[in-house]
């Protein structure tokens, strides 16, 4: 009885301990985690000005954050190869003390405006300068407090892996909250001191975590060598197919992004959703009892890659909301199977480090496909079919095949059905018109074989992935979409230039969203001659054309004019003869695009001698004289991917230095997302300009000719002529209570939110 009373008295202060210690190291772990995924929106807005509103900017901003990622990774690993505790706690602190005075957040000096050329490079260059150090001590945070906690004796130590779960967790908050609560509360300068206070917060955080290591008892870093004899290290195979496993969903969450913001949905803050799904998957795996069993994740795989095929065969643009949710519901799926793969072959605790430098290694190089190396490669998303099509490599042996005698044939039968499916599409009859017309259960079929083969056959993986590429190429040589489409791809995206099936009408397009387009046939089928008609947004009676038209009337004169946004080079046929017209565009790929006749033919046709700035409007444009432009259009709002610094109070003010003393300033704000008017007649207003908006619908979209919303400031209701007498065109004030962007504060989800109320309306 003595000795059960003695033991229970120093069991009771031990177990106090080992809470002590998964609360302080759960809390560093969270925080270290909501800090790491809260900087990355944090400062990718802080760069965003300098490269435009592009989602290329995100993709490459996550492959450093990747890259860094694993630098930190090898450099825990490299740390907890030391034997004396001390030394990694030491050497950490001092890492983080030092990245603290490195803050707040800046763009480092001398990284003020972009090259014309290698954007992407250079972005890298910005954010290694800039945030590399703190970024670097934060990302080293999740393995090395794992691997510290571990060797506090906690019980739980020897599988630590479910603190993995509470870091994605803290992620998760950080990525929702950002865009839900941070940006629209807080300017960006606040926010930049809140992360600051949060990293010192961090920094005792970590401390504290350093002294529960040090006073752990001798007796648990024996224990955990004992145990550790017992387990054998990782073969350079099962380390290279962690590698694997982590690089196909990394390269899928960027790849399904691009596809779904440029052939399904061109929406505000979209990127949101799928990392939120990846986070999500990180969560559920390594959870000590999966919400979602690991059996029926490998179950449902095939059948999301078979959906997968059946959604990319249908389109974009069949149904909107099952399009993007059947997308993001099968991204899911293969990441749950590939992750919980990861989970269910983790070693243990003593090879934890070098674990988590295989993820991070397979997510930078996931990444580096498809966030550099696929925008460079490829005219159009190929990586997410790839990367589907690795999908299959990443199940783990069947075990055995069913039915061996009959599988062995199954090679030639897919090599047959490949050809009689396939070359008839370089042929005309009735049987490639059958597959065109039957294209979507075709792929479908193959895709649902595919996953016959992993479900019922358990056939060899090498059998399934040639099937689904099977599949993948049915799409890919019978397209979707009506008329003949070509791509063109760059760093700030991928557009589309569609002919209409009757060859009478070009478009360019982002998404689903219409940026210009041409009529080359007249209804009776002959060609258009002459001077090409602006259309679209920018037909004579829309907003922008009756605004020009005033502008011009009121002066008398030939009008020095200026335009932000190339686009299909419409407005380049909006000039007169005598008039002074220049072009500012962030994308030579654009100007191409627009200078070709065989995709647009306004610029040969109205300004063969055009020659736009290149660059980053707020940068290059700020460089133009004061006083000198009669009209300035801006004409860059009408894509998700807005270029907010072009709305913001300091760029009105450079516009408004650059107008003559009766110029005005014409903003194109038609956008299908986010309402914009409101934003811009609260920036004029601040630089005491009056504005009036035009939002009109011409009923006429079988022509091409849209509804158009656009603002018009100026100084005086007489700098806009018969404008301000039309009631197509309403002076308008600001709107109470609504807060002024700025260089230091926008809220996209409030323009999204008043877009959405507007339209109940």
């Amino acid at each position: 009885m003595t000795v059960s009373a003695s033991s229970a008295a120093t069991d009771q202060p031990s177990a106090s301990r080992n809470r002590l210690v998964l609360m302080v190291y759960t809390a560093a772990i969270f925080v270290s985690a909501l800090l790491l995924f809260s900087v990355q929106p944090l400062f990718t807005k802080m760069v965003l000005p300098r490269l435009g509103g592009s989602p290329a900017v995100w993709s490459v901003a996550m492959v450093f954050f990747q890259s860094l990622l694993l630098a930190g990774y090898a450099y825990a690993h490299f740390l907890m190869q030391i034997k004396n505790r001390a030394i990694p706690v030491a050497v950490h602190l001092l890492l983080l003390v030092v990245a603290l005075s490195t803050l707040p957040l800046s763009i480092a000096g001398g990284w003020g405006e972009p090259p014309t050329s290698g954007y992407a490079f250079w972005l890298l260059g910005l954010f290694v300068v800039s945030i590399g150090l703190p970024f670097f001590a934060l990302a080293a945070n999740n393995p090395l407090l794992q691997a510290w906690f571990v060797r506090t004796g906690h019980p739980a130590g020897p599988d630590p892996y479910f603190l993995y779960a509470s870091s994605n967790i803290g992620s998760f908050l950080a990525l929702l909250s950002y865009p839900v609560l941070l940006e629209p509360m807080f300017a960006l300068r606040t926010q930049n001191l809140m992360w600051t206070g949060g990293y010192g917060v961090l920094l005792l955080l970590i401390a504290g975590c350093g002294v529960l290591l040090m006073r752990s008892p001798a007796s648990a870093v024996a224990d955990l060598q004992a145990e550790d004899t017992k387990s054998p290290a990782p073969g350079w195979m099962l380390r290279a197919r962690w590698i694997f496993l982590a690089a196909v969903p990394s390269g899928l969450l960027i790849a399904v992004t691009a596809h779904i913001s440029t052939d399904v949905a061109a929406a505000p803050l979209l990127w949101v959703l799928p990392l939120s799904l990846y986070l999500l998957t990180w969560v559920l795996v390594f959870q000590s009892r999966p919400l979602l069993p690991h059996k029926w994740m490998l179950a449902l795989q095939p059948l999301a890659v078979a959906g997968v095929i059946a959604l990319l065969a249908v389109g974009g643009e069949q149904n909107l909301l099952l399009t993007l949710g059947g997308h993001q519901l099968c991204f899911f799926v293969i990441a749950m199977a590939c992750h919980g793969e990861l989970a269910r072959t983790r070693p243990a605790a003593k090879y934890l480090t070098g674990f988590y430098v295989a993820l991070s290694f397979g997510g930078m190089i996931g990444g580096l496909f498809a966030g550099l190396i696929a925008p460079y490669a490829f005219s159009w998303i190929a990586e997410y079919p790839i990367l589907l099509a690795l999908v299959a490599l990443c199940r783990p042996p069947s075990g055995g095949e069913r039915w061996p005698l009959w599988s062995r044939w199954y090679w030639p039968f897919l090599g047959l059905l490949a050809v009689a499916l396939i070359a008839p599409a370089w042929s005309e009859g009735r049987i490639p018109a059958w597959l065109q017309d039957h294209r979507v259960w075709t792929a479908s079929a193959v895709g649902i074989l595919a996953a016959l083969l992993a479900l019922v056959l358990r056939a060899d993986r090498l059998k399934i992935f040639a099937t689904v590429i099977v599949a993948l190429v049915l799409i890919r040589v019978y397209p979707a979409d009506d008329g003949r489409v070509e791509t063109v791809r760059s760093f700030f995206g991928v557009h589309k230039i569609v002919v209409t099936p009757n060859g009478q009408y070009h478009v360019l397009m982002h998404g689903t969203t219409i940026h210009g387009a041409q009529k080359y046939l007249n209804d009776d089928g002959t060609p258009v001659t002459g001077r090409p008609e602006p259309i679209t947004y920018y037909h004579r009676d829309g907003g922008i054309g009756q605004a020009i038209t005033a502008i011009r009337e009121r002066k008398g004169t030939p009008l020095r004019v200026a335009v932000i946004g190339v686009g299909s080079g419409t407005l380049a046929c909006a000039s007169v003869p005598g008039e002074t017209w220049k072009f500012f565009e962030i994308d030579q790929t654009m100007v191409d695009t627009a200078r070709d006749p065989k995709y647009f033919s306004y610029i040969q046709n109205c300004a063969p001698d055009l020659k736009p700035v290149i660059g980053d409007a707020r940068l290059t444009f700020a460089k133009e004289p004061d006083g000198i432009y009669d009209l300035i259009i801006v004409d860059a709002y009408s894509s998700d991917a807005i270029p907010i610094h072009l709305a913001t109070e300091e760029a009105m003010k450079i516009y408004k230095d650059k107008l003559t003393p009766q110029g005005a300033v014409v903003m194109h704000v038609s956008n299908r997302h986010l309402e914009l008017e409101s934003v811009v007649v609260g920036i004029a207003d601040e630089n005491d300009l009056k504005s009036w908006v035009y939002s009109e619908d011409s009923g006429r979209d079988d022509e091409y000719i849209f509804a158009t919303s656009v603002v018009v400031s100026a100084r005086e209701e007489a700098d806009i002529g018969k404008l301000a007498s039309s009631q197509q065109w309403a002076e308008t004030e600001p709107t109470e209570n609504q807060r002024v962007w700025t260089d230091d504060y926008s809220n996209v989800l409030g323009a999204v939110y008043r877009r959405l109320r507007d339209g109940e309306q």
